[in-house]
């Protein structure tokens, strides 16, 4: 087992694309590396519920965004908007949009994989 990766995006491991989005997926040992791109338009309950289910998104999400806007609701009732150079952490049952006319660029890095859904990989 290695000690030390490091790998691209140009390369990534994975492609998926979920209606209005682009995900890049690089292994690096029992860690995940992702990159986001969020169109415009974009809502997790219009662009990905309908495949995966549910009334909320389940999955934890750690991350940086590089550009764009992302808003997010929690089952909770509380609310965020995050943009350049935000670190954020949503918690599981929440729901998510593109803020703008600007997509969201986003890296989130999560151990043991993410599922990002049933899509077809572009690669």
């Amino acid at each position: 087992m290695a000690n030390l990766y490091a790998k691209n995006f140009s390369d990534a491991d994975e492609v998926k694309n979920p209606p209005k989005a682009k995900v890049e997926v690089v292994k690096l040992g029992n860690v995940n590396a992702s990159k986001l791109v969020l169109q415009p338009g974009w809502v997790w309950s219009e662009c990905i519920k309908p495949t995966v289910g549910g009334e909320s998104c389940q999955a934890g999400h750690v991350g940086v965004v590089i550009s764009g806007r992302l808003g997010c609701s929690h089952n909770d009732g509380s609310k965020i908007e995050v943009g350049p150079g935000d670190a954020y952490y949503f918690a599981p049952g929440h729901d998510g949009w593109v803020i703008g006319d600007e997509p969201c660029i986003m890296y989130e890095i999560v151990e043991g994989g993410k599922d990002f859904g049933p899509w077809k990989h572009a690669n």
